[in-house]
C-alpha cells in the first residue's frame, strides 16, 4: 500500500479515537448527578456518605450509603482526606490523567507532526517541481527561422543586430558596444511574439529556453525565485542562449502596496529575475525575451536600461503581411482555382496571424466535412464568417419568428445604409439576418482599409453606424417597440464617444486635453457624452428618415434572401426600386 496513504490513515484513526473518547468522557460526566459542597458537608455530618474518590480535577466522586453517586465540586483542601477519614468515610485518592486532556495532547502532537511532514513533503514537491520545470521548455534543436515567420517586417529588422551580436560578439566589443540584456515583445494576442522569439534563437543557432510567466508563480513559497535562478543557471551552461518568458506580466506586474502571501511570492520571484538580469556579464551571450499583451501593467524596474532595454511592438499584420501569412498556411493544402488569396487578405483586416491560421484551418475542416478533396472559395467564405460571428444556427426557423426576422432585418439594414451613406471608404461586405452560435441575431461585416489613424469625421460616422440599428427600429416600429438588439451597439458607441472626449483630444470646447479614465468616469465628460449621443442619434434618425424608401428596399431584400452583400445595396441605391413600398405595407 502507498506509504502516504498508510500515514494519513493512521492519523485519521487516532483523531477519530480522540474525538470518540472525549465525547464518551463528557457524556459520562453529564450523566452523573451533581451535589453542592454545603449539602455534601451536611450529608457527611448525617453519616450518609459511604465513599469519596478524590481526583486531581475539579470534581469529587461521592457514593452515598444508598448507592447513589454524585459529582461534588472539589474544594482542594489539603486536610480534606483526613477530615473524611475521621468521619469514618472510605477515601480513595486516584490522581489519574484525564483522558480528554491526554488525547487532546496527543492530537496536538499528531497535528504538529502532520504539519512538519506536510512541509517536508511540500519542500520535496517544490524541488521536484523545479526539476520538472528545468526539463520543460528547453528546445536545443530549434529549427524555426525567419523564413517561417511571415510578416512582422519591422520587428524582424529590429532584432537582426541582436542575432548578429550573439553570433559575432567581438565585432561589437571592438567598438565598445554592449548587447541589450533583454527584449520585450508586446502586442495583441496571436500576433506571433512566441514564433518571433523562436526564430531569433533559430537564426542565432542557440538553445531556446521557453517558459510562461505563470510557471514561476506557485503555491510553495520560494519556488518561483528558485525556478528563475535554475533557469538562468541552465542557460549559462549553454554559454549562448535565448530565454523566452511568455506572459511576463504574470510575474512582472507593477508592485502594489498591499501585502499577502501571493503578492510576496510574486515580488520575490520578480526580484530574482531582476537580480539575474543585472548579473549578466558583457561576455554572456544570453538574451532574455519577454512577451506580453499588457506592457502598460509591467513594473517600471523591468523596463529600465539594463533589463528589457529594447521594446518592440509586434503589431497586427497589414494587407501585404496577411497575404504572406495566408500563403504560408496554405502550403501543401489542395486549393481550387477560384481561391483568391489577395481578396482573402483584403477581407481579413484586423486579423492576427493566429486568427488567419484558424481561418485556413476552418476552411479545410468545412471542405472535409462536405467530402471535398480540395478547398474552394465558398469554404473560405463560410470559414471567414464562422470565425467572425460564429456558425449559422441550423434550426433558425424554430427559434426566430417572422416578426423577429423583420425586426432584425430593419436593424441590420439600418447599420448597412448608414455605413454606405456616411463612410464611403468602408466596404459593406455582408449583411445577414441568420442567427449564429455566438448569440447574434444578425450582423453586418464591413471591411475597412489598413490605416494608422482615424479622422474625426470617421469616428462620428462610426458612432452613427452603431446607432443605425436602433434608429431603424424606432422609425419603423415606434419608440415603445425598440428591442434589446442594440445592446452591444450602444456599449461600443458609448466607449468610442468617451474616448472621443477624454483621449482623442477632440472636445470642441476643450481640445488637446487628456483625461485618465482609470480614475473613474469624469462627470463633465459624462454630460458631454450624453448630450453628444442625443445629437448624433437625432442626426442618424434624420438621415434614415430621409432615406426611408431605401431602408425598406434593403430590408425587403434581406427578409427574402436572408444574406446580401454590398453590391446588392449598391444596386438598390442606384436604381431606387419600389419593391420596398409593398413590403412596408405588411409591417
Amino acid at each position: 500500500m502507498n506509504k502516504k496513504i498508510v500515514v494519513f490513515s493512521i492519523v485519521f484513526v487516532l483523531i477519530a479515537i480522540t474525538v470518540f473518547v472525549s465525547l464518551k468522557v463528557v457524556a459520562r460526566k453529564d450523566n452523573e448527578a451533581t451535589m453542592t459542597y454545603p449539602i455534601f458537608i451536611e450529608a457527611v455530618g448525617k453519616n450518609e456518605v459511604a465513599q469519596v474518590i478524590i481526583k486531581n480535577d475539579e470534581q469529587l466522586k461521592v457514593t452515598m450509603k444508598n448507592q447513589q453517586a454524585f459529582q461534588v465540586p472539589n474544594p482542594l483542601r489539603t486536610d480534606l482526606k483526613e477530615f473524611l477519614l475521621l468521619k469514618g468515610i472510605e477515601v480513595q485518592y486516584k490522581p489519574t490523567t484525564d483522558l480528554t486532556r491526554a488525547f487532546s495532547s496527543l492530537f496536538v502532537v499528531l497535528l504538529i507532526g502532520g504539519i512538519l511532514i506536510y512541509m517536508k513533503k511540500g519542500s520535496g514537491e517544490s524541488k521536484q517541481l523545479i526539476r520538472d520545470f528545468n526539463k520543460k521548455g528547453v528546445h536545443k534543436d530549434n529549427i524555426i527561422k525567419f523564413e517561417n515567420v511571415a510578416g512582422n517586417y519591422e520587428a524582424k529588422e529590429l532584432v537582426k543586430d541582436i542575432i548578429d551580436f550573439i553570433k559575432q560578439p567581438n565585432k561589437y566589443k571592438e567598438i565598445g558596444a554592449k548587447m541589450p540584456r533583454g527584449i520585450l515583445l508586446y502586442g495583441l494576442p496571436g500576433t506571433g511574439k512566441t514564433l518571433l522569439a523562436k526564430a531569433i534563437a533559430g537564426e542565432a543557432n542557440v538553445p531556446f529556453f521557453a517558459m510562461s510567466g505563470s510557471d514561476f508563480v506557485q503555491m510553495y513559497v520560494g519556488v518561483g525565485a528558485n525556478r528563475v535562478r535554475e533557469l538562468f543557471k541552465n542557460a549559462r551552461k549553454s554559454e549562448k542562449a535565448v530565454i523566452f518568458i511568455d506572459e511576463i506580466d504574470a510575474l512582472g506586474k507593477t508592485r502594489q502596496g498591499n501585502k499577502g502571501a501571493a503578492n510576496d511570492e510574486r515580488e520575490q520571484t520578480l526580484n530574482a529575475l531582476l537580480t539575474e538580469m543585472s548579473g549578466f556579464h558583457d561576455s554572456d551571450g544570453i538574451v532574455v525575451i519577454g512577451a506580453t499583451n499588457r506592457a502598460d501593467t509591467l513594473d517600471p524596474a523591468l523596463l529600465r536600461p539594463g533589463r528589457f532595454d529594447r521594446q518592440i511592438e509586434v503589431a497586427l499584420p497589414d494587407k501585404e503581411a496577411r497575404e504572406e501569412i495566408i500563403k504560408l498556411y496554405l502550403k501543401e493544402k489542395p486549393l481550387s482555382d477560384d481561391v483568391d488569396i489577395t481578396l482573402l487578405s483584403k477581407q481579413t483586416v484586423m486579423f492576427s496571424g493566429a486568427m488567419l491560421e484558424n481561418l485556413i484551418n476552418e476552411g479545410a475542416i468545412i471542405a472535409a466535412n462536405e467530402g471535398c478533396k480540395i478547398i474552394n472559395k465558398k469554404h473560405f467564405e463560410d470559414a471567414f464568417y464562422t470565425v467572425v460571428a460564429g456558425m449559422p444556427k441550423k434550426n433558425k426557423d424554430s427559434i426566430v419568428s417572422d416578426d423577429e426576422k423583420i425586426i432584425t432585418a430593419y436593424h441590420e439594414a439600418g447599420h448597412a445604409l448608414v455605413a454606405k451613406l456616411l463612410l464611403p471608404e468602408v466596404e459593406v461586405a455582408k449583411v445577414t439576418i441568420i442567427p449564429t452560435t455566438k448569440g447574434v441575431a444578425g450582423y453586418n461585416y464591413n471591411i475597412t482599409k489598413d490605416k494608422m489613424y482615424k479622422k474625426k469625421c470617421e469616428i462620428i460616422g462610426g458612432i452613427k453606424v452603431l446607432l443605425g440599428g436602433r434608429v431603424a427600429e424606432e422609425l419603423t416600429f415606434g419608440e415603445e417597440n425598440v428591442t434589446t438588439g442594440a445592446m452591444n451597439d450602444i456599449k461600443e458607441a458609448s466607449k468610442e464617444l468617451y474616448q472621443y472626449y477624454s483621449t482623442y483630444g477632440m472636445d470642441e470646447d476643450n481640445r488637446l486635453f487628456y483625461i485618465d479614465m482609470e480614475n473613474g468616469i469624469d462627470e463633465k465628460i459624462y454630460e458631454k457624452c450624453r448630450d453628444k449621443m442625443k445629437e448624433l442619434y437625432l442626426e442618424t434618425k434624420q438621415l434614415l428618415h430621409s432615406n426611408g424608401a431605401i431602408l425598406d428596399e434593403i430590408t425587403a431584400l434581406l427578409v427574402k434572401e436572408e444574406t446580401i452583400d454590398g453590391e446588392d445595396i449598391d444596386y438598390i441605391l442606384r436604381n431606387k426600386t419600389c419593391y420596398g413600398e409593398s413590403f412596408r405595407s405588411i409591417v
